[in-house]
């Protein structure tokens, strides 16, 4: 029996639990990801360090943005994390908060992003950001998440979105660079995703969504990540020429991180066609620093 005097105790006790719960659906680990291109597409488009309160308000604004994308999308998707290994230990298959809880928190999230990016930044970049919030909660996750094989492909968009809002901050419109830097991060989230998605293949088999891992067979979605990575390696060649501050100081390491990232899904695929891979997910790993690697090359050379 629990007394007066323990409950304030106990109370204490659970609210930083249920704090890191709320926390949690966020997803901040991709939250920090998708914030890594949000701050050298800003600067292309001041053409060096945009003011800090646009910088902190298009940052924290694009935060909200995405952890409202992320939570609308545990919630909807709690049935099938209960199935799934790799998501059992989220909070609502856990049972930490309830459903209605995480939905009302997810929809608060999305009313804060869009009213601080519409008070501190433009009417595009707000724009922009509602857009991404309802493809990816609603379009990617409600829609085609369980329907169709090509469902990585639609959520790359929304995924590349925060390039685009970063420009809209700075410039209120947009232009070939934010098109381009949008189409780099775009190609490069299919194999950044393929590789993750096969290293928990039957997770997802288990739940019955349709990733290209489930559907496909491995060399297929090898041969579908190699693609794709020549893609971004394609593409990311092109920001230099539209974006008349872009030199050398980025074009090099982009040729070298881009052969790097192809070079990993050359090596990926052939591990797939032999029918063995004992590293599933290095080319993930390569993927993260490629992208890291890529956005601090633009912001040097737009600073130098």
């Amino acid at each position: 029996m629990t007394t007066l005097s323990e409950r304030p105790a106990v109370q204490a006790g659970r609210l930083p639990v249920t704090v890191r719960a709320y926390v949690a659906l966020t997803k901040p680990k991709l939250i920090e990801l998708l914030l890594v291109t949000t701050v050298p597409a800003m600067m292309l488009a001041a053409g060096g360090w945009p003011s800090w309160r646009l910088l902190l308000a298009t940052l924290v604004g694009g935060t909200l943005a995405a952890g409202a994308s992320n939570t609308i999308n545990c919630w909807y998707d709690r049935d099938i994390d209960r199935l799934m290994h790799r998501t059992q230990k989220r909070p609502l298959p856990m049972g930490v908060i309830s459903s209605g809880g995480a939905l009302v928190f997810g929809i608060v999230l999305a009313c804060a992003s869009l009213a601080l990016l519409w008070s501190e930044t433009t009417p595009l970049a707000t724009a922009l950001a509602a857009g991404a919030i309802l493809a990816y909660s609603v379009l990617y996750t409600m829609v085609l998440k369980r329907r169709t094989r090509h469902n990585t492909v639609f959520g790359g968009l929304p995924g590349a979105a925060p390039v685009l809002i970063g420009w809209a901050a700075v410039t209120g419109s947009l232009a070939w660079p934010a098109i381009v830097f949008f189409g780099i991060v775009f190609c490069w989230q299919m194999p950044h995703f393929w590789a993750l998605a096969m290293r928990f293949r039957e997770d997802y088999a288990r739940a019955g969504v349709p990733m290209l891992s489930v559907v496909a067979t491995p060399a297929e979605v090898g041969r579908q990540s190699l693609a794709w990575a020549w893609g971004t390696l394609a593409v990311s060649l092109l920001l230099g020429p539209v974006t008349p501050a872009i030199d050398w100081i980025y074009t090099v390491p982009a040729v070298a991180l881009g052969a790097w990232f192809v070079w990993e899904a050359h090596q990926w695929l052939a591990r797939l066609r032999a029918g063995r891979d004992e590293r599933p997910m290095k080319l993930f790993h390569v993927s993260i620093t490629y992208m890291t690697l890529l956005s601090i090359a633009i912001i040097v050379d737009v600073l130098v």
